[in-house]
């Protein structure tokens, strides 16, 4: 999820122009990865530091609206591809995860201030962020668009068109507005940029009509698309690709920690596994690295 700000007033007017349009932050229903058989890396795990080990939890938050990476489901149950990822890194360490669902501007300063011990939200990993966090990077994610089946839409060239997003997200504050202003400058219309509160509006806005395409992280267009698979297609391939990194508290041994227990999931195949059964696989990295984002 690439965001960055708070979700403005915008965002909610928007969605109240559509009828029929889903509010709820549920995703496709699924079977979450158990993790009561990964074996504890003792190495990593004598990375952890001693709060952690004492408490025996790790405190993460996440904004649980993003599906497939971070949703919830007809129970209310936070789950995802993100989730059964995480939670088996947490495995890994021999503790327990302990979610909390937060705003997602809430989650940097709630690490920051002591309250959450790791965000696992899509979070994409730059220069900028990294001033005030670390990153463990677990996957990469370009940007994709979706458009109605059989029409032509160009991400390189969208001057005119309604573009849905979700707000705050990367896709909202930078991409979209730089095109927009590019086809001005060119002396072409500018793109309308129309944001909703969560990622199922701005995909009912391109379902239900009210928009021409939507543009968002790959695999959560890539899920919109499996979703809504006879309304909707891909419009061109993933570009600008950026790695999704864990955000952890700077310098922390708990860094350190994260990074060896995601390493050993990669080194004996679940990290693959729990990517390949959510069908994201194609982000999927061999390098557990640290503040990879440039």
């Amino acid at each position: 999820m690439k965001l960055r700000y708070t979700i403005p007033v915008l965002a909610a007017a928007a969605a109240l122009t559509l009828t029929g349009c889903v509010t709820n932050t549920e995703g496709p229903e699924r079977e979450t990865t158990d993790t009561s058989g990964i074996k504890v890396d003792e190495a990593a795990a004598a990375l952890l530091p001693e709060d952690i080990k004492k408490s025996g939890e790790i405190i993460i938050g996440t904004d649980a609206s993003y599906p497939p990476n971070e949703y919830k489901d007809s129970n209310g149950e936070i789950v995802g591809w993100g989730v059964d990822l995480a939670n088996a890194v947490v495995a890994k360490l021999g503790v327990k995860p302990k979610w909390e669902e937060a705003g997602f501007d809430t989650i940097i300063p709630s690490i920051q201030g002591g309250k959450m011990d790791m965000g696992s939200s899509s979070f994409t990993d730059n220069p900028e962020r990294q001033k005030t966090v670390d990153f463990v990077n677990f996957y990469e994610a370009g940007v994709l668009w979706a458009a109605p089946i059989g029409e032509t839409v160009d991400p390189n060239d969208a001057c005119g068109l309604k573009v849905a997003v979700q707000a705050g997200t990367f896709q909202h504050t930078d991409e979209l507005p730089a095109k927009s202003e590019a086809c001005v400058a060119a002396g072409k219309k500018a793109i309308e940029i129309m944001p909703f509160e969560g990622q199922a509006e701005a995909t009912n806005a391109v379902v239900l009509g009210q928009a021409q395409a939507f543009s968002a992280d790959s695999p959560v267009t890539l899920s919109a698309i499996a979703a809504q698979k006879d309304k909707i297609e891909a419009a061109g391939e993933s570009f600008d690709v950026a790695p999704y990194g864990y955000a952890l508290p700077k310098d922390s041994e708990l860094t350190k920690a994260i990074q060896a227990a995601l390493q050993s999931l990669m080194d004996d195949g679940t990290y693959l596994e729990i990517l390949t059964k959510a069908g994201v696989e194609d982000g999927a990295i061999d390098k557990a690295t640290i503040n990879a984002g440039a």
